[in-house]
This record gives structure tokens, sequence and C-alpha cells, in this order.
């Protein structure tokens, strides 16, 4: 079977602005909700590869039917395997009654050969059966981390806005393990249940009241753990909120590793980091306490319906009814039933999991981007000024223009606005509610957790559409494609990442460029010894977050491949703060000679790199208060000197060349602030902090 890697289909935005998460909201009934709700969820509904997202139910059945073909063969694969609980026990018995109570020699070698045979083939099926189960989990879990990655490609910065990092980090970690095992114990109770209901039938045609004792008696017990299922529910909903909420402050911690430093805060977060690790912990406890009172009644169950039956089968021989064999074979019976038993116990416990995963799943999946294309957008110029009428910001075509200001926020917004990225001043919604709400409460603080949830998606919505405000030329990005601006503007600020991969992919991901021009990217951001110092040169294998590279050699690799990409537009924020002044110098220097006669636009105080600017625009408050050559500014305009000034002194602070690009850095940059993505940048600690911490 070709199905692994499973074919995952990139996600659809909903043709309509309908309600992003309204099929979550259990107080809306089927008959409250408006046309156009009704229309997001029609277009939510699975077509060509979609999820199923109208429910947490409904998803966990079409990634069940996404591998239908694996579940069935594992299914029948399982009935197999079950074949000597189902018919062993017949054949024993048949054994006893005719080999060994009648005396008859041939018919016990018969018997115990045929049992022998069948064991055999239960155990090569079950070897295979094994197999294709364990591939099943495999498919489910690997399924889930690509439409993880798939939501996170069509949403970009805008997914970390909404949802917490750790919420989703958790899907693609936790949840797709539960969802693996569901689909292993859908073959496992498909198998039981068909070895079930065969020794229904052949206790039934044996002893109609021993058959009946079987049909009846073990769902009756089964229903009777039902009410075990709810407490189970909610204190695995509570583990998970918990668990989820650790990931995001251990990745905020990582994210912000060196900025804490510079501070001395990391005790502070290790504090509060462990405080949180305790709550998993109580709350690990408590589902672990109601898993193991689920397990108890299992078992607790299983034992008195092999109690009851063998009771009631040593009865019917008592009256005659039954002989020895057949007695035995009801033995044998009641003994493997309690595994058909306890696998139903096993999935209703797994399929409240799952549930609890599938809940937080589709709050994630249901995310739909805020951009909408015109119907006929139209091309954007090029050779044309880059302008924000609102801010007074202009780049002129084919000019070098570096924007400073004191104020890191605006000028990473500005950035931002310029490559139209929503820039969001907010935390993202959790679904994760107080612990202590219970029944009616719990459900109203998820009501009220949905509805922020929606109206954050409206007023995202809100500030993509429309006039975007800043223009190419005479077009408003708002009515160019998306992916027309992604082409033409690039926008490579301090959380762009380094991914996993060899250094060629790292440089030119798509493999468009020729050697010579890799190579020119590399020595224009001043990286060849990166190259120099990797064994294997182009094919060398970089780790994730770029792992045993300083901090300089990460930030000058992903100037290579923003200068690699070349666009129409070049957007850059502090592209030189993890390097040392003679490195900015030489990356300055070719930097500007490499674009020249292409728009280049530079946030950054760097002395270094303003010495090399066309046009200098000073911004604060918002606005564009200044303009002109760097040294104009810095004898006229006082506020510029201030901040230009302070950078200056920077430079000047004796250190030895290079001190910040040779060690090895930490496992990761500040890529933003906790809990945000590469589009919320480092934001007050700062140059300063970045450079003296790199040691």
């Amino acid at each position: 079977m070709q199905d692994f890697p499973p074919t995952v289909a990139d996600f659809r935005a909903a043709p309509t602005a309908s309600d992003a998460v309204g099929a979550l909201d259990p107080a809306r009934s089927r008959s409250g909700r408006g046309p156009e709700e009704r229309r997001g969820r029609a277009a939510r509904r699975p077509s060509d590869g979609q999820p199923d997202l109208t429910s947490p139910t409904r998803f966990l059945l079409w990634l069940l039917g996404q591998q239908r073909g694996v579940l069935i063969t594992g299914s029948v694969l399982a009935v197999i395997w079950f074949l000597p609980g189902t018919v062993g026990p017949f054949l024993v018995g048949r054994a006893v009654d005719a080999g060994i109570t009648g005396g008859d020699t041939g018919a016990l070698i018969m018997w115990s050969g045929l049992l022998l045979v069948v064991m055999v083939i239960a155990a090569v099926f079950g070897i295979v059966g094994h197999t294709v189960i364990v591939r099943g989990w495999l498919i489910a879990m690997f399924r889930t981390i690509k439409l993880v990655n798939r939501k996170g490609n069509q949403l970009g910065h805008i997914l970390p806005q909404r949802t917490p990092t750790g919420e989703v980090l958790s899907v693609a970690s936790g949840d797709s393990d539960q969802f693996g095992a569901m689909t292993e114990i859908t073959s496992r109770v498909f198998g039981s249940t068909v070895a079930f209901l065969v020794i229904a039938g052949i206790v039934l045609s044996t002893s109609v009241p021993l058959g009946l004792i079987v049909l009846l008696g073990a769902p009756i017990l089964v229903l009777a753990s039902v009410p075990l299922l709810r407490p189970m529910h909610r204190s695995q909903a509570i583990e998970r909120d918990r668990n989820s909420t650790l990931t995001s402050q251990a990745t905020d911690i990582v994210a912000g590793l060196r900025i804490l430093r510079g501070v001395g805060g990391e005790a502070t977060f290790g504090r509060n980091y462990a405080d949180q690790s305790q709550k998993v912990r109580q709350a690990g406890v408590r589902a672990g306490l109601w898993q193991s009172v689920s397990d108890a009644a299992s078992v607790l169950f299983s034992g008195l319906f092999l109690v009851g039956l063998t009771w009631a089968g040593a009865h019917e021989v008592l009256a005659g009814n039954l002989s020895v064999g057949s007695l035995i074979s009801f033995f044998g019976y009641a003994l493997f039933l309690v595994v058909p038993i306890q696998t139903l116990f096993e999935f209703a416990q797994k399929w409240v999991r799952a549930m609890v995963s599938a809940t937080k799943a589709v709050a994630v999946f249901e995310q739909q981007p805020p951009w909408t294309d015109r119907e006929d957008p139209l091309p954007l110029p090029t050779g044309a000024p880059l302008v924000e009428e609102r801010s007074g910001f202009l780049a002129e075509p084919g000019r070098l223009t570096v924007v400073v200001s004191g104020q890191p926020d605006e000028s990473a917004a500005l950035a931002d606005r310029l490559g139209r990225y929503l820039t969001v001043e907010r935390d993202p919604v959790s679904l994760e509610i107080d612990e202590k709400a219970k029944g009616r409460q719990a459900k109203r603080l998820r009501q009220q957790r949905l509805a922020e949830l929606r109206e954050l998606a409206a007023r995202d919505r809100e500030a993509a559409g429309g006039t975007w405000g800043v223009r190419l030329g005479s077009v408003d990005l708002g009515d160019a494609a998306l992916a027309d601006v992604r082409a033409t503007i690039l926008v490579s600020d301090t959380g762009s990442r380094v991914f996993a991969g060899t250094l060629q992919d790292l440089i030119d991901p798509h493999h468009r460029l020729s050697r010579e021009q890799a190579e020119e990217a590399l020595r224009i951001a001043s990286a060849e010894d990166v190259w120099d110092a990797l064994p294997e040169g182009w094919q060398s294998r970089i780790d994730e977050g770029g792992r045993g590279l300083s901090g300089g050699q990460r930030q000058r690799l992903v100037l290579a491949r923003a200068l690699a990409a070349d666009p129409e537009v070049l957007v850059l924020v502090e592209p030189t703060s993890a390097v040392d002044a003679h490195t900015e110098a030489r990356i300055a220097e070719r930097l500007a000679e490499h674009r020249r006669g292409r728009t280049t636009v530079i946030v950054t105080v760097s002395p270094l790199v303003l010495h090399h600017a066309d046009r200098v625009l000073f911004y604060e408050d918002g606005r564009v208060t200044a303009r002109g050559r760097h040294a104009e500014l810095l004898a006229t305009h006082p506020a510029y000197r201030r901040v230009a000034g302070r950078s200056l002194d920077d430079e000047a602070l004796p250190g030895p060349a290079d001190a910040l690009d040779d060690p090895p850095a930490e496992p990761a940059l500040v890529t933003g602030e906790p809990g945000t993505d590469g589009h919320h940048h480092a934001r007050s600690a700062a140059r300063d902090e970045e450079r003296k911490s790199d040691d």
C-alpha cells in the first residue's frame, strides 16, 4: 500500500467571510444559525482532501476515513488474529468430547491438529496485523502534523497571533498521538466485536440461556461504565490545557533566552515554568486517577462476567444440558470474552481522549486567513516608489532608504505594513478555561472564549480587507493579489528563522540559483566563513534553528537567503544587529553596491549602514518627521541626533574583532516577544543587549 507518507492537500480559504469558529459553539442550535454561518459550515465540509471541521466528531470520522484501506485491512487481520479465542474453545471442547470422553484417538488428533493450524494462522496474521495497525497509527500522526504544517503555511504570521504557540505545538505532538491511538483501537475493536458476535452465535446454538448471557451481559457491563466517562473527559481536558500552557511557556523561554540572560530574568521565568510543571503533574495525577478507576471497572466487570458465565455453565452441566467438553468450551469463551470487553472499555477511553484533542485541533484548523484577493487584482508596477501616506513614508525606486527610530515597536510595525503583514498588539486567544468551572459555567466560559476568537478573526478580516494604505506606484497593496505582493516585496526581520536542511536548501529553497549566484549571496552577507567551516560545503546539514552556529552566523545566513531571492523591493529589519562592527561594515558596503538600482529599505540605527544610505527617514510617533542624508540630520535634527548618536557611542565601545560571531550561540535566537512569531520583532532589549549577549 502506497499510503505513507499520506498525501495532505493545502488548506483553502472559505469562500465567504463566515464565522471561523461557529461550529465549535454548542450554544447555537442548528435552527438558530444564520445563512452566513450555514455557508461557513458548508465551506468547512470536506472536499478534495479538505478536513471536515463542522464538529470534533466529524473531524475524527474524517481522519479515520482518510485511511479506510488501512483500517479495513487491519480490521480483517484483527478478526483472524482473534481466531484462537473465537473458535479455539470450540475445538478444545470437541477434542474433549469426541477424543477423550468418547475414546476416539483419531478424533482427538484431528481436532488437536485443527487447533494447531488455527494457532499458527493467528500467530502469522497477528504479526502482520500488528504491523498494519502501527502503520495506521503513524499515518494518523503524520497526517495531523502535516495538517498543522499546512495551516501554518496558509496563515503565516496570523496563526500565533490568534492561537497560543503551545496550543499549536500540542496539536502537532500530543494530539496527533491521540489520533494515532484512536486509529489503532478502531481496528482492534472491530475484530473484538466480530469475535464477540461469533462466540455469542456458537453459545446460542448450544445453550440459549448462556447465549443470552453473552449477548446481553457484556453490553450491559460496558454501558455501566459510561458515568465514568464524563469526569474522565473533564480531567483529561484540564491536563491537555495545562500541558499546552506549559509548552507555550517553554517556547517563550527558549525564544527569549538571550534577552532573559541579559536582564537577569531567567530565574523568574524558570520558577514560573516549574510552577506550571507542577500544575501539569497534578492534572495528570487526577486524569490518571479517573483512568485507573475506568481500568478497574473494566477488570471488575470482566471478572463478574467470567464468574457469572462459568457459574451458569456449571449448572447447565449438572442439569444434563451440557457435556463436559461444552463446559470447557464455555469456560474458554468466558476467559476470552474478557479481551473484547476490555477492548470496548479501552475504545471508550481513547475516544474520550481523541475528542478532547479533536476539539483543540478543530479550533486551530478552522482559522481562516483574513486576506481576500479582488476578483480582478491589479498588477504591481516595477520601478515605482513605495509610499505610505498616513506616516509620510516614501522609498524612492532604485535607492537605499534607511528608517531610523528610537521606538523599535513602531519601526517594526512599519516594516510589516510595507509587506502587507498584519501587525497586531494583542495576546492570542486560548480555549483553556478555569479548571474549577463545571457544567454550565464551564460551557459558558468556553462560549465566551469562542466569541473572543470570532471577534478577533472579524477584526483581522476588517484590517486586511479594503484599502491597505501602502502603495507601490499608484497601486494599493490591497488591490493586488497577495501572492504578487509577496513575490515583489520581501520583508526579512529579526524573527526570520533558519530551518533544518542543507546549506543549499537554506540559501536557495527553490533551487533556482546557479552556484555562482548562491556564492555571491554568501559573499554579500559576509557569510563565506560559514561555508568554509562546514565539512560538506553546500550539502552540509544545518540543524533546526541553526543550532551549532553563532548568532551572527545565523543572521548572516538569513540575510544571504533574502538577497538570493533578489526581490523588486527588499525590506530588512536590523539585518546586522548580531555581528561585530568590522563584519557590519563589510556587509553595509557590499549590500549597498549589490542593491544599487533596486528599491531597498533597511530599518536600523547602525551608523555603518546609515553611511551608505541614499535617504534617511527619521520615524517617531508613527510618522516620518525628518528626511535627508545622515550627516545632515545629525547636524540639524536634535531628536535624530539623540537616537543615532547613541548608536555612534555604542560603536565606539572597545572589544575584540568579530567577538560576536565566533562563539557558538544558544540553541535559539531571540525571535520576538514571548508567544509571537517572526513579525513581532525583538522589542525593548534591542540591539545593545543582543550584541552583548551573543558571547
